[in-house]
């Protein structure tokens, strides 16, 4: 496999797991829209009066990021939006744990998990993979390396659902100790 070709299967995988991961954020931040905007107020970041706008702002965002994947050319800008969301993310939760604010609910989307250093850096390794995936872009792949591309954005995705759920349950066990 050439250095272009592996360039272009890590954007590519990068990228399917990166929407992968906002398209499931944004269905659970609108399943739950009430719940979501509680967990906004609980950061209090915003003035109460902005919940529900800042709510519904970071919602179009992560959609946004997943449609910019879909459109010729909104590659880079959608990776480059993922920099961004997570960047306020990593924000959000360091000034609520400085705070000494941990026991608030991240707001992420699937199991509940307070907020902890480790949510923190785990959103600094997926800013991470998305300037990686800047660096490389555009990618350039044949019908075989678009599935293949597919199926490691999709493993990745699930050893990090796995990687969460894990994070939650020690969470869990820590407050019932």
């Amino acid at each position: 496999m050439s250095a272009v070709t592996l360039s272009s299967m890590l954007t590519a995988t990068v990228t399917v797991f990166l929407c992968l991961l906002f398209a499931r954020a944004a269905w659970h931040k609108i399943a739950e829209f009430t719940e979501f905007t509680g967990f906004v107020a609980d950061y209090r970041l915003v003035p109460e009066a902005l919940v529900t706008p800042v709510s519904m702002s970071v919602v179009v965002a992560e959609i946004l990021v997943v449609l910019l994947q879909l459109v010729p050319g909104g590659q880079v800008s959608g990776l480059v939006l993922v920099m961004a969301i997570l960047g306020l993310y990593v924000a959000a939760m360091s000034i609520n744990i400085l705070r000494g604010r941990t026991s608030i609910e991240c707001g992420c989307g699937g199991a509940v998990q307070p907020l902890s250093w480790s949510l923190v850096w785990r959103n600094a390794v997926l800013i991470t993979m998305a300037v990686t995936a800047v660096a490389t872009a555009p990618y350039s792949l044949d019908a075989g390396g678009a599935i293949a591309a597919l199926a490691s954005g999709f493993t990745l995705w699930t050893g990090f659902l796995l990687a969460e759920q894990i994070l939650a349950n020690d969470a869990t066990a820590r407050l019932t100790r």
